[in-house]
């Protein structure tokens, strides 16, 4: 009798829809999962289409991350069912489009909990046992958004930033260990996020301007698996930020600005 090698783990943040669903369904190829997000129903359904597909062993821990007792909880229940975390793919997140002086500040700063606070969190939380074990990935889900100030999505746009910032510098921390940090930077993906920030339903990202989220998943699980630092999915996301380089710093926020009215 011959015992199955156990499955590495991972466990996914906002795994109930877009990119988090695409990322969990590459994963669940050779990884067991972790599905966590706000809608259980949702994850549920997931974890059975996992299950079914590739065999996989799906643990589901429904948690609203704008929650600031959550993620805590959350590497609680994790550890308490006698779970390690092999890669941890902090996913979650959401926007919102508006002047900031007109925002619901209320919803701003459960933004700042999810993009940024939870994120930082369960890093914290799930790395040291990695390093431990001197093997270990983290996906960060950035943005190209990240790479510059965007006015209309003020508090998002800086939520991004720091995501961004944070990943690139952890990679450089734990070179040599055996564990890496990948940001996985994509630009407008045709998922719910528009209808969340509330875009205006037309005006949202056209079919040739955004990629799908299947597509950017695979760009980050690619990445993830070679420990790279950095991926900006999509020859046209690449193409901008490299030009963005050559742009008074004044002209690509105007330009950024130009951008969102046109969303209102």
């Amino acid at each position: 009798m011959t015992n199955t090698p156990a499955r590495p783990v991972a466990l996914v943040t906002g795994a109930s829809a877009g990119i988090g669903t695409e990322l969990a369904r590459l994963f669940a190829v050779d990884h067991d999962l972790i599905l966590t997000a706000r809608r259980g129903a949702q994850l549920h359904a997931l974890a059975d289409e996992l299950k079914r597909s590739h065999g996989a062993a799906c643990h589901v821990f429904p948690a609203d991350l704008a929650d600031p007792a959550a993620p805590r909880a959350l590497f609680d229940a994790v550890s308490g069912a006698g779970l390690s975390v092999d890669v941890l793919v902090n996913n979650a997140g959401f926007g919102d489009l508006g002047p900031f002086a007109s925002a619901d500040l209320a919803k701003a700063l459960r933004m700042i909990q999810v993009n940024v606070t939870a994120l930082t969190e369960l890093t914290g939380l799930f790395l040291p046992a990695m390093l431990a074990r001197k093997r270990g990935r983290v996906l960060n889900v950035g943005s190209v958004a990240g790479f510059q100030p965007g006015p209309l999505m003020a508090v998002y746009y800086a939520t991004k930033a720091f995501a961004n910032s944070f990943s690139e510098a952890l990679h450089s921390e734990l070179s040599g260990t055996g564990v890496t940090v990948t940001a996985l930077c994509p630009g407008p993906v045709a998922t719910e996020f528009a209808t969340v920030a509330g875009f205006a339903p037309a005006r949202a990202f056209s079919a040739g301007q955004s990629m799908t989220a299947r597509a950017v998943a695979e760009a980050g699980v690619r990445a993830t698996r070679a420990g790279r630092r950095l991926v900006v999915p999509g020859w046209r996301n690449k193409l901008l930020l490299f030009l963005e380089r050559f742009a008074p710093r004044a002209v690509v926020i105007r330009a950024v600005k130009w951008m969102q009215q046109r969303r209102t």
